[in-house]
């Protein structure tokens, strides 16, 4: 794999540029593959409900995640439900409302994410060249969030609600002890902390639990 330093510095020299390089790469990286049967939304439903924390695992909040209506989140979650890839339980945290977690065939398919071709490209990058990406990616995925006024998602290493315990953590948002294990899980109520050179950042609240 070639290090980013063999491509030219200045192959792309404009704001604009690089943003369609983004998109381009996302566009590439989630195409369908035929035989896979799931389109590219039901795609991003098995991985965003593998990743979520349990405060985040709901239609809602995979709605935001996506960009999209909760309308159109709710039926890409019914079709995997058929599918027998998504099942549904009521939320351990607050029973009004369900959550969603993958069954077996859901985690055996993601073996077969359209994915796995940019994260093999970005697994053969060097140490330094993916410790910028990770950097830059979630203060650059958070920036777009607040310019929309959007939810952020991200993880507790970064979010102004997470405090460092012994034992893992503690999300003052969600009043919520965590396990090392949900520490790099996604999250609705992620804040990025703010940094000495940017203004207030704006803080969503937790995810909505009426689902």
């Amino acid at each position: 794999m070639a290090s980013l330093e063999t491509f030219p510095p200045n192959l792309i020299d404009s704001a604009e540029q690089l943003a369609e390089m983004l998109v381009h790469i996302g566009r590439t990286a989630r195409g369908e593959e035929a035989g896979a049967n799931l389109t590219a939304a039901q795609w991003a439903a098995l991985r965003f409900f593998a990743r979520a924390n349990r405060t985040s695992r709901t239609p809602s909040a995979f709605a935001s995640f996506q960009a999209t209506t909760r309308g159109t989140a709710s039926q890409t979650i019914k079709t995997l439900e058929g599918k027998g890839l998504l099942q549904r339980q009521r939320s351990d945290i607050d029973g009004r409302s369900v959550q969603f977690e993958l069954t077996q065939s859901g985690c055996d398919l993601l073996d077969q994410d359209p994915l796995r071709h940019l994260i093999t490209a970005l697994g053969g990058l060097n140490e330094d060249d993916s410790a910028t990406l990770q950097r830059v990616l979630p203060a650059l995925a958070a920036d777009l969030a607040a310019q929309r006024g959007c939810r952020a998602f991200g993880t507790c290493g970064d979010c102004g609600h997470y405090e460092d315990r012994p034992c893992g953590g503690y999300c003052a948002c969600a009043a919520l002890e965590l396990t090392p294990e949900e520490l790099g899980q996604l999250c609705a109520s992620y804040a990025p902390k703010q940094r000495p050179d940017q203004g207030a950042v704006q803080d969503m609240g937790p995810p909505d639990n009426q689902d």
